[in-house]
């Protein structure tokens, strides 16, 4: 049996677009993962519990592995309630993709080796480590310097210019954001904004993405430091696991213009769990996500513009 003391961090990936949950083994130091979720990603299946359950039946009476080294552990739902589910270790999980017949099997297996020891994999991991550290505590909250420190935070020794202000102009998708030679008075003029309701905050934070301070993690620096103003002055945070990653970045390509919808979105996903572990967890595992590359109108890369 195993202790749940020794299953401590759940972690949500995405294969197109659909999550696979996980959850870490302190003793194994391995990720066991969700075999309905994998079911789901491969086949499609209306009803992957089902396919998954005529599997095992088939699996057993070949006498496979597989059905005696899988699991039952508590992973969250959607409900936000924990149910027992089956899982594998990830060294288990590609005998799973040979015995499910799927067009998506070498996508899959491709994505599933990828490894964690790129910059936005080692960044995650430091992300994940700020709530069990006492750093949250020490940062500024609505500052430009507070948004510097957990960019220094999140990609210290992964980039030169962590916590580092930007000195080049940068655009995506056709959009210029705030050019180099106001850059200052625009952050100083960002941080007098007033925190005093949510609108004020989202219009800060909206205000701050134009910005866009860094060459870089723009986007996953700010998040934590709007849900720093919120739990700071509302008692509130987003679960950001409610925002769908192309409504969000839609809306945050039109707030540059009108901020109604981004605003609506971040209403809708407001909690008071500030202190939940897997609150913040998963927002960080969403936050993550929203700035992987798909081949996506949305997402296009940032470019070094010319200095005017």
């Amino acid at each position: 049996m195993i202790s749940y003391k020794k299953l401590q961090q759940i972690s949500f990936r995405f294969f197109d677009d659909k999550e696979v949950r996980a959850v870490w083994d302190n003793e194994k130091s391995k990720w066991w993962f969700s075999v309905v979720d994998i079911i789901a990603v491969l086949t499609e299946s209306k009803d992957p519990r089902k396919y998954w359950t005529v599997l095992k039946t088939r699996l057993k009476k070949s006498g496979s592995q597989l059905t005696t080294n899988c699991s039952q552990l508590k992973l969250p739902a959607a409900d936000g309630k924990r149910y027992l589910t089956d899982c594998l270790l990830q060294e288990d999980i590609l005998s799973l993709v040979e015995s499910v017949p799927s067009k998506k099997a070498t996508k899959f297996i491709k994505w599933f080796t990828y490894s964690d020891d790129t910059i936005d994999g080692q960044s995650k991991q430091k992300a994940y480590a700020l709530f069990d550290s006492s750093v949250l505590d020490t940062l500024e909250v609505g500052t430009t310097k507070g948004l510097q420190q957990i960019h220094g935070y999140l990609f210290g020794g992964l980039y030169d210019f962590a916590g580092q202000i930007r000195t080049l102009n940068i655009a995506k998708g056709g959009f210029r954001f705030a050019p180099v030679q106001f850059l200052d008075n625009t952050l100083n003029t960002i941080e007098r904004m007033p925190e005093s309701d949510f609108d004020e905050i989202a219009d800060k934070y909206v205000e701050m993405n134009v910005a866009h301070p860094f060459m870089e993690g723009n986007g996953r620096s700010t998040r934590i430091w709007l849900d720093l103003i919120l739990k700071n002055r509302l008692k509130l945070c987003v679960d950001w696991s409610k925002i769908n990653k192309n409504d969000y970045l839609a809306a945050m390509t039109e707030s540059t213009m009108n901020p109604a919808k981004i605003k609506a979105l971040l209403k809708s996903a407001l909690t008071d769990k500030i202190n939940d572990r897997e609150v913040f967890m998963k927002g960080i595992d969403y936050s993550y996500y929203y700035e992987q590359e798909y081949d996506s109108i949305n997402e296009i890369p940032l470019a070094i513009c010319a200095s005017s």
